[in-house]
């Protein structure tokens, strides 16, 4: 499981003092990077083998400005091509946002899935879990 410590920003609020709800997805874009870094290191935008195929996200609680958040991410399952990430964000110790994605491990030139080797595999299976957040962090 990775788990990141954000500050959210006061440009990501919306007109009602929450952070925005296209925030998260952005959030959960930076927290997923070291486990995508285990496919190359040296990893970079104009050079990512993965395309995102289905992202949800559940808003359960309200999250402002002017309080860090946790963001931790994990992974429900790996695949032949496919990753399934779980996330939650928790502000004030208490569970405000879960949601799911999906990655491929995609050739942009060749419009076709990669397959995850074994090695990378075996590496991703280390952040397994179960999909059931605790509703608060002690």
């Amino acid at each position: 499981m990775i788990e990141e410590k954000l500050s959210p920003r006061f440009n990501e609020t919306d007109a009602l003092g929450h952070i925005n709800n296209n925030v998260y997805t952005i959030w959960f874009d930076l927290v997923r990077v070291p486990l995508l870094k285990l496919f190359d290191k040296n990893i970079d935008a104009k050079n990512m083998p993965f395309i995102l195929a289905h992202n949800s996200v559940d808003f359960l609680n309200e999250v402002f400005y002017g309080k860090d958040v946790i963001i931790k991410t994990a992974l429900l399952q790996v695949g032949n091509s496919s990753m399934h990430f779980a996330h939650a964000i928790y502000q004030d110790k208490k569970l405000c946002t879960v949601a799911k994605a999906v990655m491929i491990h995609y050739c942009h030139k060749t419009k076709k899935s990669l397959v995850i080797g074994e090695e990378i595999k075996e590496e991703l299976s280390r952040h397994l879990f179960d999909g059931n957040w605790d509703k608060t962090l002690n």
